[in-house]
């Protein structure tokens, strides 16, 4: 009954999500309590469980991240960033989009996805302003640009964090067997960029060369704020790179980094406050929940179970097999906890196939689904809706069916490349 009761929620949950016909979060809060209430889960496993609980983690990041950007903005520099890159693009929508893409896929390989959007996305719509376009399609560029160049290192995204820890990976045999693949994936998705958002590149010269005439350094409000916020996102960022050494988790990095930058600011609590999307991380508290009671009761462990013992031995098949259930898996739930229960199924194929190479294409095969899923729905990883809250905050929202038409696609390319990659390199030159 609990497992029916779980799945049937989340089902429902996921159709208003996705039909935007109730405002998300209180559907993702609702959720929460019909299995809070039916005893499918309780306090310790929906509070205190590292396997079917809130990821705090996650949370704090986010709420850390979010105090630094708001003082940030105050001093002016994300403003003389977008005057920048619009000018260096000549104010030219495509070619911004592109060095945006760019910018945002590299830092996501050294910071966390969420982090990297926070970041990126106050200067993308100040660009946007600037030359008077719609802002949604860099906006999902983006992020889409992040969960792909997430997929590079160990510290990019947190499946690989989870993954490398199970399998015995380091930073390097990412950067080995992950970071081509990326790079690849990149170029093909930047090329596809005037395709996927056909449309969205028509811009007035006469405010283009407005732009152009736009002098950057007058952007900047306080430049004394600005070498304190530098100093602390210096350390933030050093102390994040530094995870797969230290092993400090980023939201204990990321608080002490925001109340730090508080004191020293000296803004006001209603000031850095102000850029706290409360709404977003109460729908992750939601989800998180809402998933925990999938996880809790058997499900995702089954799915999984079930996708495993469906490759009759065959190393190559199960190489396939796993990047098609992960890519599906991480697009309709974004749960760390998912990948928790996926990674010992591989380690338990990988005992079975002798060949080494081969056994550990599963492990590759599982990282490139769990990352380029997340670009198929809305809700498929962390930087998506915290994108999507951002987007609305700023009175540009985007739905969730125009976020995952485009996601979808690029989700597909980057499958669609990914396992010719796979068979190529560990089946026919490993």
């Amino acid at each position: 009954m609990s497992t029916v009761l779980a799945i049937a929620v989340f089902v429902v949950a996921y159709v208003f999500i996705a039909t935007e016909k109730l405002p998300k979060t209180a559907v993702a809060l609702a959720g929460a309590g019909v299995v809070l209430a039916f005893g499918v889960t309780d306090s310790a496993d929906a509070f205190y469980s590292d396997d079917t609980g809130i990821d705090w983690d996650v949370i704090f990041l986010l709420l850390g991240m979010m105090i630094i950007v708001g003082v940030l903005r105050r001093t002016g520099v994300f403003e003389y960033i977008a005057i920048w890159a619009a000018k260096r693009a000549k104010g030219s929508p495509l070619r911004g989009m592109i060095l945006l893409v760019l910018i945002t896929a590299i830092a996501s390989a050294f910071l966390d996805n969420v982090t990297t959007v926070l970041l990126i996305a106050p200067v993308t719509l100040l660009v946007c302003d600037r030359l008077d376009i719609r802002p949604t399609p860099f906006l999902i560029a983006e992020v889409l640009a992040s969960n792909i160049g997430g997929a590079a290192t160990l510290i990019g995204d947190p499946p690989n964090i989870i993954i490398g820890s199970r399998a015995g990976l380091s930073f390097n045999d990412f950067l080995v067997n992950m970071t081509p693949i990326v790079a690849i994936e990149l170029v093909a998705f930047t090329l596809a960029l005037r395709w996927v958002f056909r449309g969205s590149f028509a811009v007035d010269p006469a405010r283009a060369a407005e732009v152009m005439r736009l002098n950057e350094r007058e952007a900047i409000r306080d430049p004394r704020l600005l070498v304190k916020c530098g100093a602390v996102l210096l350390a933030v960022f050093a102390a994040f790179v530094g995870h797969s050494l230290v092993p400090i988790e980023p939201s204990i990095v990321a608080l002490p980094g925001a109340g730090i930058l508080v004191l020293l600011s000296r803004v006001e609590p209603r000031d850095y406050l102000a850029g706290v999307e409360w709404e977003t991380l109460l729908f992750f508290a939601g989800l998180f929940v809402m998933i925990g009671a999938l996880v809790k009761t058997g499900v995702i462990g089954n799915l999984a179970e079930l996708a495993a013992k469906a490759t009759g031995g065959n190393a190559l098949v199960a190489v396939m097999l796993i990047l098609v259930v992960s890519t599906l898996l991480s697009g309709v739930i974004d749960s760390i906890p998912t990948w928790a229960k996926m990674s010992p199924l591989v380690l338990a194929l990988t005992q079975d196939i002798p060949d080494p190479a081969h056994s550990e294409a599963l492990w590759w095969s599982l990282a490139l689904g769990a990352d380029f899923g997340g670009n198929m729905t809305a809700i498929g990883a962390s930087a998506n809706v915290v994108m999507l809250g951002t987007a609305a905050r700023s009175g540009s929202p985007i739905s969730f069916w125009e976020f995952t038409r485009k996601g979808a696609q690029v989700t597909l390319l980057t499958v669609l490349i990914a396992a010719p990659y796979l068979w190529l390199r560990y089946f026919v030159f490993g």
